[in-house]
């Protein structure tokens, strides 16, 4: 889709676009609307499908043509067909053409790189046959039992204070912390290294130093393993039998760092936002009638932690949701959109437990690998922060909540919280919102309490020779049900 160029017409300055409210704003050439320029994009792809159907034309930064598919079937065809639809930018006629300068905003998205989620055939079953068989290994009980550690080391740098802002102090730094784990470099994990993964995906002007931190850890990672293999991620992809390169290693810890870390710290800020601010989800949550992982995959329906994916290039001229697609053209893989089409979900208020076929994680050949990851994160998580904190609050009106937004994704600033104080817990203990009893000393029967004042005895009858009285043994801890048992285990205690 290559609209042709129209100049402006109309008495205005050509070279001024309109200004913001006028019912032109935001259209480039052709009536295209530009996504960049929007400010509820939610409310733009309802009129796109209301004018074009479920594939629409718009424009992206520099006016550079695009079709946003915004239908959850047109969606699942594309990412499923790659004998039509592929990943590799290089057969994007608008960067052919010279339409995408090097410096566009979207060049880092779009650029095609030699790793798993932009190859195709062959190369692509090799790098991703690394990949997914590097993070088969994972032990989902100890991953579990590392997410609850983390997660009691993060409450404890706020608890006794009795505020904090779940965003900044937690939801960026538990997904940082476990990947670290996981991937085989804990004492990597710190503040900076946050800081640089949030400043490399912002894209600011120091988001290049930043990335150079990143890789310069993973290459440290990489080359660890190389010489030792251990049971990680790193050491896995490392020894396995595709033989990946050490740029190629360095390049998919990468990937698997940072597109797990943006997508978990979106979906967990998303999840916790949601307890505190609906009553009725909260109750749920509280009262049993919803586990946290159906929390989560109904956060993963209303508010996917990326509203669009760049991007899927035309390998042939086709056609898609009643629009000619020419071979070239470009296309967004609309999560956000395709996830509330009313031919799916004609009632957006209606409980989504139970059904997974959302578009959060993609789907076909580039399907995520590593969601179960950014779930067992979330959920074990999320379950672990409100065992500690249960009283915990919105400490702000909503409407005062704040999202740095773009047309990939929508991302919370803060969610400041209140709660009453309390003291640190073990990171290794079971997380709790209440003190651990204090373990009652041995005693025998009918002795009282040292500090108890001894009380009137009442008239005995006559003694009777008897044995001395001693102590019965404990009884028996009474055993835990099945369900008991298998939460536990589930929650990696």
């Amino acid at each position: 889709m290559t609209p042709e160029r129209h100049a402006p017409t109309g008495t205005g300055d050509p070279l001024l676009g309109p200004p913001p409210g006028c019912p032109a704003h935001g259209l480039g050439p052709g009536g295209l609307h530009r996504l960049h320029e929007t400010d509820d994009l939610d409310e733009l792809y309802e009129r796109l499908r209301g004018q074009y159907g479920p594939v629409a034309p718009a424009l992206l930064h520099d006016d550079v043509p695009i079709w946003v598919v915004l239908g959850h079937a047109e969606n699942l065809h594309m990412v499923s067909t790659p004998a039509q639809f592929s990943r590799d930018s290089r057969i994007w006629n608008p960067l052919n053409e010279g339409m995408v300068k090097p410096d566009h905003p979207l060049m880092p998205h779009i650029a095609w790189q030699p790793i798993c989620s932009h190859a195709e055939g062959d190369e692509h079953k090799r790098l991703r046959g690394a990949v997914t068989g590097a993070m088969s290994t994972i032990d989902y009980r100890g991953l579990r039992r590392h997410i609850t550690r983390h997660t009691q080391r993060l409450v404890n740098r706020f608890c006794e204070v009795g505020r904090a802002d779940l965003v900044g102090d937690f939801a960026e730094h538990l997904p940082m912390g476990v990947m670290c784990e996981i991937l085989g470099m804990p004492g990597e994990y710190n503040d900076r290294m946050v800081e640089a993964a949030r400043d490399t995906l912002k894209g600011t002007d120091t988001a290049i130093a930043s990335h150079g931190y990143v890789m310069d850890a993973l290459g440290r990672l990489t080359a660890a393993r190389r010489a030792k293999p251990e049971n990680d991620i790193a050491s896995h992809l490392v020894t396995h039998p595709a033989g990946l390169s050490d740029d190629e290693v360095r390049e998919h810890l990468r990937l698997v760092l940072l597109a797990a870390y943006e997508a978990t710290v979106n979906l967990i800020g998303n999840v916790l936002r949601v307890v505190f601010t609906d009553p009725g989800f909260r109750a749920q949550l509280s009262g049993g009638q919803m586990t946290v992982p159906e929390a989560v995959e109904q956060s993963l329906w209303d508010e996917p932690p990326f509203s669009t994916v760049f991007a899927y290039f035309a390998k042939q001229e086709t056609e898609l949701g009643g629009q000619r697609i020419r071979a070239g053209d470009g296309l967004l893989f609309g999560i956000a959109p395709g996830n509330v089409d009313p031919r799916i979900r004609p009632d957006l208020d209606a409980s989504m437990q139970g059904n997974r076929s959302h578009l959060a994680f993609g789907g076909g050949p580039h399907e995520c690998p590593g969601q179960d990851i950014g779930r067992a994160i979330a959920d074990a998580g999320i379950d672990a922060l409100l065992m500690r904190l249960p009283d915990v609050r919105l400490d702000c009106p909503e409407e005062e909540l704040t999202w740095r937004s773009s047309i990939a994704s929508r991302h919370l600033v803060e969610l400041p919280v209140r709660f009453e104080p309390r003291p640190p817990q073990d990171v290794n203990q079971r997380p709790s919102h209440t003190d651990v009893p204090q373990q009652r000393a041995a005693w025998h029967v009918g002795t009282l309490p040292q500090t108890a004042e001894p009380a009137p005895a009442p008239a005995a009858p006559p003694a009777v020779p008897t044995a001395t009285v001693t102590a019965a043994p404990p009884a028996p801890p009474r055993p835990r049900g099945v369900w008991q048992r298998f939460l536990l285990w589930w929650r990696g205690y």
